[in-house]
């Protein structure tokens, strides 16, 4: 899958099979390519099996919510394949940009089964399946919708995060083209929101998470409901498992039946920086606090201090400012905004000048109160973690650039550092 913040997470193939995949695919869809597609062909489905498959998460940031995919087997014809939503490269152009804005385009992709386990293998990830208890027109309708979506002008979608992945788009093909009714069987108190969810699976990976943090606004904190958490991969298999097929006044179960191809190993979070969010984030306002006492026993101002802090603000307030045109509908209102501004960078010059000369600028003022309207947020969004000592800082350096707060710290106006 994928997060964005990043918050995304889909699979990486490193072969490049595309020929092939096309030349495996017309073996599945021969026979029906000769016949009337509202009448079902004469072929033995007894032997064909179709499952959805549930990956692990990988060490990659894309790849921390895991994956989902479909089996199609036919032994007769020879044929185990993994039809797999999540095709993207990050050789195309403004990959970044794109996915940030929420204008990612990603594909339908057909590989040999066999290639696409190997390389879970290779990257210590488990792989669970669930053969689905399918009567043989649904195992064909499935296969004939595969074969819709394959088609060139059809297999290419614009991605979205949490409303259209690979698993969403995997579960849609399934349920759609089963001929009763798929019920679910959620709780009445199955209630999350996509930034909780997330976080189940980021926890060990805590600069991702702050980074997906940063970028999920309130729609991200919204509660959602039990098909909206079907984005992820594992809650799409959880899901899977305790639903039933009803038809003609007779129930199924949708899974037939539940086995690990990978089991899961133990492995070893190795996230590089040693501290985490919060813990930065406090020694920036320690830093910024014994800053302030200097400036106090020396009667100076460091205003380069104030440069850069504020600047980073403006730096992070500018790709904030951003995510508001993007297509994502969760990361468009984002009160971290309030602290994060672009405006300290855009009249960084100004800001500069008068803070050399020991006098105040307009702007510190409403910069304040938009930090406090920010602490006021947290009833509203739940920010990233060590946001709030972050703003503490920005507040601090705020007040001590104000004249009222040069007065009652007796800052000597002639003198700076």
């Amino acid at each position: 899958m994928g997060n964005i913040s990043y918050f995304c997470i889909v699979k990486r193939f490193k072969y490049n099979l595309r020929w092939c995949w096309v030349l495996i695919f017309m073996l599945l869809t021969t026979a029906l390519k000769g016949q009337d597609r509202n009448a079902l062909p004469k072929v033995n489905t007894d032997s064909i099996k179709i499952s959805l498959l549930t990956c692990g998460p990988g060490s990659e940031v894309y790849s921390l919510y895991g994956h989902t995919a479909i089996r199609f087997q036919d032994p007769q014809r020879g044929q185990d394949l993994a039809i797999n939503y999540g095709m993207f490269s990050f050789r195309q152009k403004f990959f970044i940009l794109r996915f940030i804005f929420g204008l990612t385009d990603y594909e339908m992709g057909i590989i040999p089964f066999q290639d696409f386990l190997q390389e879970y293998k290779d990257e210590h990830r488990w792989v669970i399946e669930q053969d689905l208890n399918l009567t043989g027109e649904e195992k064909l309708n499935i296969a004939r919708a595969i074969d819709e979506n394959y088609i060139p002008e059809n297999r290419v979608y614009r991605y979205n995060y949490f409303y259209d992945n690979c698993t969403t788009r995997a579960r849609d093909l399934l349920i759609h083209h089963v001929n009763g009714r798929v019920d679910f069987h959620q709780g009445t108190d199955a209630t999350t929101s996509y930034r909780e969810m997330t976080h189940q699976w980021n926890r060990e990976h805590l600069w991702a998470r702050f980074g997906n943090d940063i970028l999920l606004g309130v729609k991200a904190d919204s509660k959602t409901s039990f098909a909206q958490q079907q984005f992820l991969p594992d809650s799409l298999r959880k899901a899977f498992a305790k639903a039933t097929i009803t038809e003609n006044g007779k129930i199924k179960p949708f899974v037939d039946s539940t086995f690990y191809l990978i089991r899961p190993q133990e492995i070893t979070n190795t996230e590089g920086f040693p501290l985490s969010p919060r813990e930065c984030s406090l020694i920036l306002l320690a830093f910024t606090v014994i800053i302030t006492c200097c400036e106090i026993r020396k009667k100076c101002r460091f205003w380069i201090y104030d440069l850069v802090l504020f600047a980073s603000a403006g730096i992070a307030g500018v790709i904030l400012t951003a995510m508001i045109f993007s297509q994502h509908p969760t990361v468009s209102l984002n009160l971290q905004i309030l602290a994060l501004n672009p405006f300290p960078l855009l009249l960084i010059y100004p800001i500069w000048k008068r803070l050399k000369d020991g006098q105040g600028y307009w702007f510190i003022n409403v910069w304040i109160l938009l930090i406090f309207l920010f602490f006021v947020g947290n009833l509203f969004q739940e920010y990233a973690e060590g946001m709030n000592f972050v703003a503490c800082s920005l507040l601090l350096r705020c007040l001590t650039a104000t004249p009222k707060g040069r007065n009652i710290l007796k800052l000597n106006r002639n003198k700076h550092e």
